[in-house]
């Protein structure tokens, strides 16, 4: 019987979307592939990734693109708590929401309207234990 262990590999697939997220890899840095229609293809380690529990799950979010005085856009993917999972994969569902952040050279206080906007997209994912 194989061991079950707290998964540490997320592929997540979407609309147009295609995102790979390891907690750890062989650095013990976390690593994150993105591809996708806003922001093209990118990869993200170590402390370029920010995940936070709360209680729907891990939020991990990254920055896809910011342009000074406009806009930043961050990509965040909530991660369910997946028990037993081993190394063949955990189906699972979860939303990835890009978030459309205004700036201005002035602050937040000078945009006008909504300072963030937000698409979401629902995912499928699995989950899997890997070691490295």
């Amino acid at each position: 019987m194989e061991p079950k262990e707290t998964p540490n590999l997320f592929e997540l697939r979407g609309r147009d979307l295609r995102i790979t997220y390891s907690s750890s890899s062989i650095t013990g840095k976390p690593l994150l592939q993105y591809r996708g229609r806003v922001g093209g293809n990118k990869s993200f380690s170590g402390q370029d990734i920010r995940t936070e529990q709360t209680e729907i799950g891990t939020l991990v979010t990254v920055t896809l693109e910011q342009v000074p005085d406009k806009h930043s856009v961050t990509l965040s993917v909530v991660l369910p708590a997946i028990n037993g999972a081993g190394r063949s994969a955990t189906p699972f569902k979860t939303t990835a929401v890009l978030t459309t952040h205004r700036t201005s050279i002035g602050g937040p206080a000078l945009v006008k309207g909504p300072v963030q906007t937000y698409q979401t997209i629902p995912v499928d994912g699995q989950a899997r234990s890997v070691r490295f």
